[in-house]
């Protein structure tokens, strides 16, 4: 395994966490739910460009979770990317984490831009809402990375709609839970939050998972691996790639 795939996906899980989650935690107030939905948007857009090449830039568990599915990667890779990713999410929380206790009166514990349900919830949406929301959010997530892209990088324009339905994602998954669709994105602020972010936790582990698999056995039935295989060998000879074998 190509040791720079690693380290794009941890710096760029790393990345998102702190400048996406950290638009929440420290100008939430500012730019409300559109300014934070735009912030992960951009930020994942800009990462996808910047790391697609190299590693696909799934920066999520989930993501990687549908790829092995589709049969793009092997469960060895597989495994180091959500070491990695995890790793990556922990190091950009506990980096936002030094910034916020900086800033005079801000408030970390039991929020810090982690998930949540119940009374953590800003609609008060109860545990299987929360589940539901989660699954299909991360579905819409992982189906959109899935057939825009044809075997593992992005490349391209492919970055731009994944940017946009992850904004698109955060505006309706804000008010309901926060928005995880990333099991890394969830578990390394509420490391940090702690409480009921932590006891919380699995949910957003599990739902995401559960969204990344459906979105993976969805794909097989909108997009045969025949076709697959066509639309790209057309693209890499358009881009004036060699057509593998």
């Amino acid at each position: 395994m190509d040791r720079r795939t690693l380290v794009s996906e941890f710096l760029g899980t790393l990345l998102l966490v702190f400048f996406a989650v950290g638009s929440a935690v420290l100008a939430g107030a500012y730019i409300g739910t559109l300014g934070i939905a735009l912030a992960f948007g951009f930020t994942l857009l800009a990462l996808a460009y910047a790391l697609g090449p190299i590693s696909g830039c799934h920066v999520n568990p989930a993501v990687t979770l549908g790829m092995l599915m589709a049969g793009r990667i092997n469960s060895r890779t597989a495994v180091g990317y959500w070491v990695s990713q995890f790793l990556g999410g922990i190091a950009g929380a506990a980096l936002l984490f030094l910034l916020a206790k900086q800033v005079p009166g801000l408030k970390t514990s039991e929020a810090f831009g982690s998930n949540g349900f119940g009374d953590r919830s800003a609609v008060g949406i109860n545990t299987g809402g929360a589940f539901l929301a989660e699954v299909v959010l991360t579905f819409l997530l992982v189906f959109v990375v899935l057939a825009v892209t044809h075997k593992v990088a992005v490349l391209g324009f492919d970055g731009l709609p994944i940017g946009l339905a992850l904004a698109v994602i955060h505006l309706v998954g804000i008010p309901l839970t926060g928005t995880s669709v990333n099991p890394a994105r969830s578990l390394g602020p509420a490391l940090f939050a702690g409480g009921a972010a932590l006891s919380q936790l699995w949910l957003f582990i599990v739902a995401p998972l559960v969204g990344g698999v459906l979105a993976a056995l969805a794909h097989r039935l909108t997009h045969p691996v025949g076709e697959n295989r066509i639309h790209a060998d057309a693209t890499a000879a358009e881009r004036g790639n060699p057509v593998l074998p």
